[in-house]
């Protein structure tokens, strides 16, 4: 069982968020009414499929959706009680990199490859606290030591091409923590790292947030990443949070049948016998006009009539921590099965 970590106040309040596209085919809905809280020091992983909405979701956080086509079509995102939405860009640029900084997915295309390694360190840190740029240099120095880059003093004049890409990934880490931010976005952190690589990048995100009390939201589709790093999992499809669970309940007993899927499509060392990986069937939805059902239902092994015309509300199950899913399986609704396990009650029931 993962051990439980003292966490503070809600920091990240993201009520309602939808995030639309504007293509000639339609209005994609890639981030749709979706809502979550992030505390001082808590670990929040958002997982699911690639083209559930993570990374629109994390990009709408720092106001860096292009438009057009992308557009905020509504809700709020609370940073320390300020609704970032309100504010305007120079307002938001002042955050971005001082209390929000994120980790970019691709390391090589987020880098300048004209610009030494050190100068794109020391801008946060001239721009953010207004050191001189002797003064920003050296503390550029300091970060590299501080995430495992050898012979800092030297690596710091190099360009980003010289360097592997674990040292890329440790480099995109010290720009994102040069300020001490309060929260930091980690966008996919180990893509296309080896096994060995991937442990020392997770190990150096987790350890940075344990000794700075900083909050971190991890996406990944990676469900092994989340068990050993987050305290909070929310799982998206098709641009919704379907479940939010503290990481050992969900692992434990997923409650959404696209939840379960997924955690049967990995490989277990304790599996007896030679058996089949499981596989969801299906595709994904196409997130131009949606059915007004669950957007999983073509895919669900589970679904019921219900599910075909309208979209399950919020269940909040009751707990020490507390955990929601949407799905017509937990509503009490006729003919949905009664797995009795946990006692649950819709949303809009809680006071």
């Amino acid at each position: 069982m993962k051990e439980a970590r003292a966490r503070g106040d809600t920091i990240l309040s993201v009520r309602n968020l939808k995030t639309y596209f504007n293509t000639e085919y339609g209005i994609v809905k890639a981030v749709d009414d979706i809502s979550f809280d992030v505390r001082k020091g808590e670990v929040v992983g958002l997982v699911g499929e690639s083209g559930c909405g993570k990374s629109v979701t994390n990009l709408s956080l720092l106001r860096l959706v292009p438009s057009p086509p992308g557009f905020i079509a509504g809700g709020e995102i609370l940073f320390n009680g300020k609704n970032l939405l309100d504010g305007n860009e120079e307002d938001m640029r002042l955050v971005r990199g001082s209390n929000i900084s994120m980790i970019f997915q691709d390391p090589m295309t987020s880098l300048n490859p004209l610009l030494r390694i050190s100068l794109q360190i020391a801008e946060a840190l001239e721009l953010h606290h207004g050191l001189s740029r002797k003064e920003a240099l050296s503390k550029a120095i300091e970060l590299l030591k501080a995430i495992g880059i050898p012979d800092a003093e030297t690596r710091a004049r190099d360009f980003p091409h010289q360097f592997s890409g674990g040292m890329r990934q440790r480099v995109m880490i010290a720009m994102a923590i040069s300020c001490s931010p309060d929260i930091l976005i980690a966008d996919e952190p180990t893509t296309a790292l080896d096994v060995t690589i991937q442990a020392q990048i997770l190990d150096l995100i987790k350890g940075l947030s344990d000794r700075n009390t900083m909050s971190v939201i991890i996406i990944t589709h990676d469900l092994g990443v989340v068990a050993g790093m987050c305290d909070t999992i929310c799982v998206m499809y098709a641009g919704r949070i379907i479940e939010k669970a503290g990481v050992d309940e969900l692992f434990s007993d997923p409650k959404h049948p696209y939840t379960r899927g997924l955690l049967d499509s990995i490989p277990r060392v304790d599996a007896a016998g030679r058996h089949r990986l499981y596989s969801i069937p299906g595709a994904p939805p196409n997130l131009v006009g949606l059915p007004p059902g669950c957007s999983f239902y073509p895919r669900c092994e589970r679904g019921m009539d219900i599910c075909t015309r309208a979209f399950p509300p919020e269940t909040v199950f009751e707990g020490a921590e507390p955990r929601s899913v949407r799905c017509w399986l937990h509503t009490g609704h006729e003919g949905a099965e009664n797995e009795g396990t946990v006692h649950a009650r819709g949303v809009n029931d809680v006071r």
